[in-house]
């Protein structure tokens, strides 16, 4: 399990900085053709708490407590309702 956690912390980063480009770049064609779109905004905030789970992930890999764990597990859950709400355009 420690092998999981660190190689999906670093996965969950790397990802995070391809997701939080692609935010940036929609982000800025909304804001450039003001058409009241959210996307770009809301994603920074997944690859935020995509970096952040990765983080943690990578933190706790050698922890015998579920606290952890459960931080993990929230903050990816957090990201994954908000891409969610993305792609459902609230």
């Amino acid at each position: 399990m420690k092998t999981w956690k660190l190689v999906a912390g670093i996965l969950s980063i790397v990802l995070s900085v391809f997701v939080f480009f692609q935010s940036v770049l929609v982000g800025t064609a909304n804001t450039m053709s003001a058409n009241g779109e959210v996307g770009g905004s809301a994603g920074i905030f997944v690859s935020i708490f995509m970096l952040a789970g990765g983080i943690v992930s990578i933190a706790v890999r050698n922890s015998q407590k579920n606290g952890g764990n459960i931080a993990v597990v929230i903050l990816f859950l957090l990201a994954s309702f908000l891409g969610i709400g993305i792609c459902w355009k609230f």
